[in-house]
Order: C-alpha cells, then sequence, then structure tokens
C-alpha cells in the first residue's frame, strides 16, 4: 500500500490529468460499445424471441449459427453474404479505379481544377440515405437514366436496373473449390518467387502445405459420389478439416523456423496453441460444423448492379482526393527522371507513380471494405428490405430483429457481421500502430 502511495506522489501530474479526463470516455466506451457486442453475443446463444408475451432467454449454444450457415431457413443470409462479396469487389474495384483516373485528371493543371475537385468530392458529404433516395429516382425504370436518350431525340431504355432478375449462377457448394484453387495458385506463384530468388528454405516452407492443401482437396472432390446432383462438387462438412490442417501444418513450419532461428522460447510458446488446435483436431471438432446436404443456387443479380453504381459514385471522391495527394506528394524531380529514360505519361503515372501510393491504396480499401461489409442505409433507401437480390446482412439484422421479432437470430447475423468487419479493421490497425511505433 506504501509503495502505490509513492508512486502515485511520484507520478508526472500531466500524465495523471491525462488518465483522468479520458478516463471518462473510456468507461462509457466499455459499456456502451464493448458491454452492449457482449450483450449482443449473449443473445445470439439463446432463443430469445424478442417482445413477443412470455419470451424467455433459454441457452441454445451455438444452434443459430449452425442454422445460419447450414439450415433451409439461413438460405436468405447465404444469399445475402454472396451479395456482400460481390457489392466489396466491384465497389472497390470501382472506386479505386475511378478515384485514381480522377486524380490523374485534376494533376495535369486543368482550368478550375477547384472547382471539379469540389464537384466530386461532393457527394461523399451526402448521408447514403441521401444517395439512395436520389438514384431510387434515378434507376427508376421510367425515369431518370432510361430517359436521356428523349433528350437527344432517342427512344428511351427499358432496362429493369433494381427490379432486374437475371442472376448469374453458381452452385454453393463450389465456392469452397474456386477459393482454394486460387488459394494454391497463389501459394504456389509464391514457391516460384522463393525458387527464383534462391531461397530454397522457404519455398519448402510454402511448397509442403500447398502440396498437401491440393492432394487432400482433391481427393474430397474426385471421392465424394454419393449423391448423383452433388458429385463433382465440394462437401462442405470437410472445409473445416481443411482449414484447421491449414493452421496446424503452418504453425508447425513456423515452429521450426524459430528452432532454427535458436529462438527456442518464441517456439515452446506457438506450440501451445498448436497443440490445442491440434487435440481439438483429434477429437473431431471441424465434424461438428454445420454442413449443407443440398444443392443451392447462389449468383450475382444484376439488380446490384445499380445499388453498385450509386456507392461508387458517393465515394470515389474520397479515393481521388487521397490519390491526388499522393501524387501531388511525389517529387518532380522523380517524374523527370523517368520522362529522361522514355516513359510518357501514363507510363509515369502507372509504373512509378502508382507503386509509391500502395499505403494509400490499402488505407482506401481497408476504409472502403468497411463501408461495404456493414452497408444498410443504402440499400434501404433504393430497394427497401424485402428484395433478396440485392439484400445484405445489415439488412437482414433489421429485418430479422424488427419485423420477425427473433432477437437472438438476428444477434448472431450481427456477431458475424461484426466478424466480418473486425477482420478487416484490425489487422489493418496493427499494422498501422507497429509502424507509428517503428517510427
Amino acid at each position: 500500500m506504501q509503495l502505490s502511495v509513492e508512486r502515485l506522489r511520484r507520478a508526472n501530474p500531466d500524465r495523471v490529468f491525462a488518465v483522468l479526463t479520458i478516463l471518462p470516455s473510456i468507461i462509457l466506451l466499455g459499456i456502451f460499445v464493448y458491454g452492449f457486442i457482449g450483450q449482443t453475443f449473449a443473445w445470439s446463444l439463446t432463443d430469445w424471441s424478442g417482445l413477443e408475451a412470455h419470451a424467455d432467454k433459454n441457452y441454445i449454444g451455438l444452434d443459430n449459427y449452425k442454422a445460419l450457415f447450414s439450415d433451409f431457413q439461413g438460405f436468405r443470409f447465404r444469399q445475402e453474404l454472396v451479395n456482400t462479396f460481390f457489392f466489396t469487389l466491384f465497389f472497390l474495384v470501382g472506386c479505386l479505379v475511378l478515384g485514381f483516373l480522377l486524380a490523374v485528371l485534376l494533376d495535369q493543371n486543368v482550368k478550375g481544377e477547384g472547382f471539379f475537385r469540389t464537384v466530386f468530392l461532393f457527394p461523399m458529404a451526402l448521408s447514403f440515405a441521401v444517395t439512395g433516395t436520389i438514384w431510387r429516382w434515378l434507376l427508376n425504370p421510367k425515369g431518370g437514366i432510361n430517359v436521356l436518350p428523349e433528350l437527344f431525340g432517342g427512344d428511351a431504355w427499358s432496362y429493369s436496373w433494381l427490379n432486374n432478375r437475371k442472376a448469374y449462377e453458381f452452385n454453393w457448394h463450389e465456392v469452397p473449390v474456386t477459393t482454394l484453387l486460387l488459394i494454391i495458385f497463389l501459394l504456389l506463384f509464391a514457391v516460384f518467387q522463393f525458387v527464383w530468388r534462391k531461397k530454397y528454405l522457404a519455398s519448402v516452407y510454402m511448397g509442403v502445405p500447398t502440396a498437401l492443401l491440393f492432394m487432400w482437396m482433391w481427393s474430397d472432390w474426385a471421392t465424394w459420389d454419393t449423391d448423383p446432383t452433388m458429385r463433382g462438387k465440394f462437401n462442405w462438412q470437410n472445409a473445416p478439416q481443411y482449414v484447421v490442417a491449414v493452421i496446424v501444418i503452418g504453425f508447425l513450419l513456423y515452429m521450426v523456423n524459430l528452432l532454427g532461428q535458436g529462438k527456442r522460447r518464441a517456439a515452446w510458446i506457438t506450440a501451445i496453441p498448436t497443440a490445442i488446435i491440434f487435440g481439438w483436431y483429434l477429437t473431431g471438432g471441424p465434424d461438428r460444423f454445420p454442413n449443407v446436404p443440398f444443392p443451392e443456387q447462389f449468383g450475382f443479380n444484376l439488380a446490384l448492379v445499380g445499388i453498385i453504381i450509386a456507392s461508387i459514385w458517393q465515394l470515389s471522391g474520397y479515393t481521388m482526393a487521397m490519390y491526388l495527394a499522393g501524387i501531388r506528394g511525389v517529387p518532380e524531380e522523380l517524374r523527370e527522371a523517368a520522362r529522361v529514360d522514355g516513359c510518357n505519361e501514363w507510363q509515369v503515372y502507372t509504373l512509378i507513380i502508382l507503386p509509391m501510393l500502395r499505403p494509400i491504396t490499402l488505407s482506401a480499401a481497408i476504409v472502403l471494405g468497411h463501408i461495404s461489409l456493414k452497408v444498410f442505409d443504402l440499400i434501404f433507401a433504393i430497394a427497401g428490405t424485402d428484395y433478396l437480390p440485392v439484400s445484405v446482412p445489415g439488412v437482414q439484422v433489421y429485418v430479422t430483429m424488427f419485423r420477425s421479432n427473433k432477437f437472438a437470430v438476428g444477434s448472431a447475423i450481427a456477431v458475424v457481421l461484426l466478424v466480418m468487419v473486425a477482420s478487416v479493421i484490425i489487422p489493418y490497425l496493427a499494422t498501422s500502430l507497429r509502424a507509428e511505433h517503428e517510427v
């Protein structure tokens, strides 16, 4: 006790004042943010039906999560995950490409640059609700964009933007195959890079799990013939086994690498989670994951195109501003040296400047990815809540909790959405904090 009093007496008054100043904010943040997150997760483990009479909260474990990824009632949620994937993909690519092109155009010292910069940035000042209201009229089949040809004496278009039901479908069981093949291709590319650079030990570390993953996946793909309609598809029940196996192999190779560098303490620390995961795998833990035993057709519906255009219109100005600031920070001497070496203007931007803007590209992609994963108000304002081809998990949380009174299921969807957003934000924040610490 005396030691604590002495520490308080010797403490820097400015530091104590700073701690006392932010302490109320930390307490409120812990209660109203992380406390409610914990409460939402606790609700997701129950069968709470919300505001119904005599609605009890009975503990049911992970049944709500299993239903989302396996039961027929979770079909809408799985379709919304597919919608989120396509929306995020085209939204990110569109904003980054258009933002970079606009930044390049404004960097040409055009007249009225301030005016054009303001025009391009103006949509960002609007809320998604206002943007959705505007684009709901613009995408109306009987007005907006479709009547533009009439201004030039042509016939109006009849394209259905928001109620288009044409979709490019695929089987849900084919998604892991495509994903794993892409991962294997990237790993093989990394192996060849290590071999090219004569880093043979690193190529072995990368090549062994790649070969094991490919052989395991191929054996499952070739032998799953219990149902003629599913022959040649992927057995979802085995997906967790592949993931856990790859994690265990990765940990083991990392331990070998640490031991080779003489870092025995770090190797022993790494051995603890490796042993836990491996033990869980041997006891059949992955087999308890949910399985979709029937074929499901999902796809990219063309009705999403209008939503994607509206979102790119609003946030491409944000990426333009970031890229323009980065371009203006590139020394003019570097550009002149590239021109002397024979580069034209387009090559200067794409081969010299764009690689230097990788940190800006990463930051913009993280921010845009975070926005796309939790988008709700834009889709709510444009298409409402009941049109599945453009619905996303954020809309489903609202529908499930406040229309169907299934608060436990809605809480489970909210937790899944939180994990998706956190998987994007946390690595970015960790990298940024590490970079600041190194500086």
